[in-house]
């Protein structure tokens, strides 16, 4: 019998921010009872810790280059193979509630002009279909704006659009149709006082109005909850994935949410120390702070002080516990309608957050453990209880994993390993390193152009090279977690570094395009 899915996935949370990761202070009892039940990843890392390139891996199983998506603002190609559509080819019913982020939704000018508009033509084009369904503007201008369906192979999408409390899609529609001044609710300007949150300040935080159950996150639980009914009707096998917004900043977690953590109980992370010989970016971010000319405002990361990586922290933590709290609604509705005994159920996040490590916050080129690593729990009515497992796993593997589990053959041009025998308690040979790609679209830091790296993950060791600079990054976390000893001219590394650069080029050749196949040779 093939199993259902019901897949949930946040933005922005590391691993470990869950109880089920060891941390004591945040509150995520029905996220720890999933745990308990099922699969632990410990070693779970992004292909991407970018949120447009990393979600098309994950839709994909493919690596960033491959698939197209390199940055923010290329939208996934409508022509992309998806294990979505791929399920739903063999049957499935597929649904999707929350944040998509497939294509660009900021509302700045879309990444593929027209024709007419451009001085050259680019090498590569998208394929036919609409690249302007996630677009912000429209669903705010046009009332008729809509997904067009199957949307990557989703039959059903209830969509949120952007983050904190200013969410837009069908989600907007709906809470207006809950509450006729939902608007004069949302945003920083209607937002209740928050003395004392240097966040606030610039921005990155506000306390809104809008209440728990008209937020996004009570949204996505509802809708969730809606379609588990309706799938428990039809009796079909179905994926649904849920994809909640936060804990993404700006950090606005409502009513209680707000105040369920106090920033100055917050204990900052152990690589908040100083460093003896910060990276050349790293200290580019912290000069700009210790000068007062740190940009704070926007998406891009920066160097905090202490009290805005304990209010980050207490604030996270509040949208996490609010989460944790949906999901318990979502797994009540599978017990509800009888469908736990069928249903695969998954959890995982787009990539992490700095989060106060090494005085940083929000996400950026520097591939510290907090922003790479994200929880994966996986929890099978087939499975043998509590497992937990430390091999290397990457966002590319989650779509060939779930299709082999319900017995749909992947395509050929996937860049994952199906996790499924590791699950089943089978030792197969494993993979020791594994590549994360990532590509700029600014230029700071010190850099002389938008930034382009790569990391390699072979443990105990990180190695991380940068395009146009004369330094990487080498950290040996056997001896330090924390990564605060930059191993990279070391003469004791030397061979060490040799072997690991030598590892990242076979890595990149090994995650290079393979679809299609080439012609037979006679």
């Amino acid at each position: 019998m093939q199993p259902n899915f019901v897949f949930l996935i946040a933005d922005q949370l590391r691993a470990d921010h869950l109880g089920a990761y060891g941390n004591t202070v945040v509150r995520t009892p029905h996220i720890d009872t999933l745990a308990r039940g099922g699969t632990r990843w410990d070693a779970c890392y992004v292909a991407s810790p970018i949120c447009m390139p990393n979600r098309a891996s994950l839709m994909t199983g493919r690596m960033p280059l491959t698939h197209g998506v390199r940055h923010n603002g290329i939208p996934l190609d409508m022509r992309a193979a998806t294990f979505v559509d791929a399920l739903r080819r063999a049957g499935y019913a597929t649904a999707m509630i929350g944040k998509s982020h497939l294509q660009n939704m900021t509302g700045r000018p879309a990444f593929y002009p027209p024709p007419e508009a451009r001085f050259e033509r680019e090498a590569f084009e998208p394929g036919d279909g609409r690249y302007d369904q996630e677009w912000m503007p429209s669903w705010r201008d046009d009332p008729a704006q809509d997904t067009a369906l199957p949307f990557y192979g989703f039959d059903h999408v209830d969509l949120t659009i952007e983050h904190g409390d200013d969410i837009w899609g069908h989600y907007r529609r709906w809470a207006r149709e809950q509450r006729s001044d939902i608007d004069a609710l949302i945003g920083p300007e209607h937002a209740e006082p928050a003395p004392g949150y240097a966040l606030a300040d610039c921005g990155q935080a506000w306390r809104t109005r809008v209440p728990e159950d008209l937020y996004s996150t009570a949204y996505i639980a509802r809708r969730a909850e809606e379609r588990l009914g309706e799938f428990a009707r039809a009796g079909r096998p179905f994926f649904l994935k849920c994809s909640f917004p936060d804990p993404h900043h700006p950090f606005t977690p409502p009513g209680r949410y707000w105040s369920m953590y106090d920033p100055d109980d917050m204990p900052l992370p152990a690589s908040f120390a100083p460093h003896d010989a910060p990276p050349p970016h790293l200290a580019w971010l912290l000069a700009r702070r210790d000068e007062g000319a740190a940009v704070k405002h926007t998406q891009v990361m920066f160097g905090c002080t202490e009290r805005e990586a304990r209010e980050a922290i207490a604030l996270n933590y509040g949208s996490i516990s609010f989460i944790d709290d949906a999901i318990g609604r979502i797994l009540g509705a599978l017990r509800a309608h009888g469908l736990e005994r069928d249903t695969v159920v998954v959890l995982t996040a787009d990539h992490g957050d700095y989060m106060g490590d090494h005085q940083l916050l929000l996400k950026g080129p520097l591939h510290y453990e907090g922003l790479i690593r994200v929880p994966l729990l996986w929890c099978d009515p087939a499975g043998s209880g509590t497992a937990t497992r430390t091999e290397l796993a990457s966002t590319v593997d989650l779509a060939p994993t779930i299709l082999a589990r319900a017995g749909v053959p992947a395509y050929h041009g996937m860049q994952g390993r199906s996790l499924l025998p590791l699950l089943q308690g089978e030792r197969p040979d494993w993979r020791d390193a594994l590549l994360i790609e990532e590509e700029g679209q600014r230029t700071y830091c010190g850099f002389p152009d938008r930034i382009r790296m790569r990391t390699l993950i072979s443990p105990p060791y990180r190695l991380s090279v940068y395009e146009g600079v004369g330094w990487a990054e080498l950290y040996d976390r056997g001896r330090d977690p924390h990564e605060m000893r930059n191993c990279w001219n070391d003469p004791a590394y030397a061979d060490i570094r040799t072997g690991l650069l030598h590892r990242l080029a076979q890595e990149m050749i090994a995650c290079s395009e393979t679809s299609p196949y080439p012609s037979a040779v006679a």
